[in-house]
């Protein structure tokens, strides 16, 4: 039997219309404030879990419910859009001469990506419904994507505090549309991480002080992209390869054997010079080199400076003394955060 638009709900409709531009999971949460939301993220800014992010605290009055930053929103739809990968995000630990970059980072800036995908959703929707209202969010705004998903029902928060699918994995990017519609919820998604910890077990900072609690500063993630200054020297033996972000924990998690490459945006197809990207050629990079070798990838955003410093720990921590004479060239370098990470991996590789 065909479907007749005429006769299916809006819900129905734009679901549809999501899936069409490329969106593998839509659901819609209603947009009232929710206490135990409120209660946990303020938890987590009072133990200080969110380090140098400064953003998510000063903010946080508006972060805490969609009507805490817009009171007109009644309904909250959330989408998700695959980056699923098709080769083993840990296969390259301990490589000597190559680097590892984060799998949402391999392909195209995803902000980009779902932010005209999602433009594109409010259009037809103003189209279908003029007295429509709405505002589109990408990850830069202080929305709660995770949470308000598993409200939506296109996922819960595992215990790596990531949205998982039952479908699609660890591997969605995140999107929201706030609108001033009222439109029928779909059912919150049941947890179901059961006894599995493999996240817990795998993560090399031990970065979760307890189940469904990120303690960012010691996140990978966070000290390869967020964190400004030195890296902690605690922590740099344990970032291994790693230059930017860290699959770990997500990579390990069962529910990605139900992950289908096939599902995966086009534009987030990795780059071939970013799979297995070459350490001696990073850490020649100048800045110059730098903005063009990722131009139009999320890797762009951290600088040249944080990326190279990046490449010195992983550096010092491959065992490769054909590195020396790179490194060695950087301890001069202007920036004194990378020339601090020069010095420690030139002792590391002379040692």
């Amino acid at each position: 039997m065909v479907n007749n638009p005429e006769t299916m709900s809006i819900e129905h409709r734009l679901k549809a219309k999501a899936r069409e531009l490329g969106f593998v999971a839509v659901g819609i949460a209603p947009a009232q404030d929710d206490p135990l939301r409120t209660r946990r993220l303020h938890e987590w800014l009072d133990e200080g879990f969110h380090g140098e992010m400064g953003w998510m605290e000063d903010r946080a009055d508006v972060r805490q419910g969609p009507q805490s930053m817009w009171p007109e929103t009644r309904s909250v739809i959330a989408l998700g859009m695959s980056y699923a990968p098709d080769v083993d995000p840990l296969a390259l630990e301990g490589d000597a001469e190559a680097a590892r970059i984060s799998v949402y980072a391999q392909g195209r800036d995803y902000h980009d990506v779902l932010k005209k995908a999602l433009k594109a959703l409010a259009r037809w929707m103003c189209a279908e419904i003029p007295e429509t209202q709405l505002k589109v969010f990408v990850d830069t705004a202080p929305v709660m994507e995770k949470p308000l998903g598993e409200v939506a029902g296109i996922g819960w928060q595992g215990k790596h505090t990531n949205l998982v699918s039952t479908d699609h994995g660890s591997w969605m990017f995140l999107g929201a549309i706030y609108t001033t519609l009222e439109l029928t919820p779909d059912t919150p998604h049941t947890d179901r991480c059961g006894s599995c910890n493999a996240c817990q077990d795998a993560c090399p900072t031990d970065a979760f002080p307890e189940a469904y609690r990120l303690d960012a500063r010691r996140c990978i993630s966070y000290l390869t992209i967020e964190h400004k200054g030195p890296i902690p020297e605690e922590f740099r033996e344990a970032i291994g390869n790693r230059i930017y972000g860290c699959d770990d924990c997500l990579a390990v998690c069962p529910w990605n054997k139900f992950a289908e490459v096939a599902a995966r945006h086009l534009a987030f197809a990795p780059r071939a010079e970013l799979i297995a990207p070459r350490l001696d050629e990073l850490l020649a990079l100048d800045d110059t080199g730098f903005r063009a070798k990722f131009s139009g990838s999320p890797i762009k955003r951290i600088g040249r400076d944080r990326f190279v410093r990046n490449c010195l720990i992983a550096a010092g921590n491959s065992g490769n003394a054909a590195l020396l004479p790179q490194v060695e060239q950087l301890t001069g370098d202007p920036d004194e955060v990378v020339a601090e990470a020069a010095r420690w991996a030139r002792a590391r590789l002379s040692a």
